[in-house]
């Protein structure tokens, strides 16, 4: 399989604007997620995908891969799709989140091993939940899988409820998943999924993966045992050196 990694990378952002060109001791961002994708042992290829001439040129600059896509697309999946336009002979395509500059190698080679089944047609990641504080944060969106580790639903509210017992005693009686925000697609189902209209869930949960379930799409799962260290704002960048200072 060739398996090519794509990394959606857009300057403007409400929260952060230039996030992907931010330095984090010494490296930007996006050099840092790049360097760590060439870590990984599935990918045939690594590139950034933006719409950014000032991001082009960063990349350009650490020898790293970019192609200068649309503005107008409005998900980094869109985005993607663009990109793996590029590669005629890819089969798939990992989306890699631009704001995770420590994300593990070993967690792209886990997601790209989903695709060794030809059912795959989406692939992500999980991981369990073992704090209450994490159970009941509406910011991180939880999934629900069936015994095969197909997604059933994800949900920024806890999911699955227990009735009867009190919420402080969840984690004790059931083992509850949360979302990590990589995918991994085939080349094809990537292209197609770029042309449903948003859907109902996908617009009550602002979670971009309903759409593909409402849809009839399957999306395959993987447990990881790394956390996600996203950065949404300047301040995350902290607590993001402290956590990854023997990856410096």
């Amino acid at each position: 399989m060739d398996i090519i990694g794509i990394i959606p990378a857009r300057y403007a952002s409400s929260r952060f604007p230039g996030k992907p060109l931010a330095d984090i001791a010494g490296k930007s961002m996006i050099q840092r997620v790049y360097e760590r994708c060439l870590l990984s042992n599935s990918l045939s290829s690594v590139v950034v995908a933006t719409d950014d001439e000032r991001i082009m040129d960063h990349v350009r600059s650490f020898g790293g891969n970019v192609i200068l896509t649309s503005s107008s697309h409005s998900s980094g999946t869109d985005r993607c799709a663009e990109a793996a336009g590029h590669f005629p002979d890819a089969d798939i395509v990992i989306n890699i989140q631009g704001d995770e500059p420590f994300i593990q190698p070993e967690q792209i080679d886990l997601l790209a091993g989903c695709f060794k089944s030809e059912d795959t047609e989406i692939a992500t990641l999980v991981k369990k939940i073992d704090s209450y504080e994490e159970l009941v944060n509406r910011n991180t969106p939880k999934v629900v899988i069936d015994k095969a580790g197909k997604a059933l639903y994800f949900s920024r509210n806890t999911i699955p409820f227990q009735r009867d017992i009190p919420e402080n005693k969840w984690l004790e009686n059931q083992t509850y998943y949360k979302h990590i925000g990589i995918y991994g697609f085939r080349v094809k189902t990537l292209q197609q999924l770029t042309r449903l209209p948003v859907s109902s869930l996908e617009k009550a949960e602002a979670l971009e993966q309903l759409r593909w379930l409402e849809n009839g799409y399957s999306i395959q799962t993987a447990e990881t045992r790394y956390p996600s260290y996203g950065i949404d704002s300047p301040e995350d960048i902290v607590q993001v050196l402290k956590n990854f200072k023997d990856l410096l």
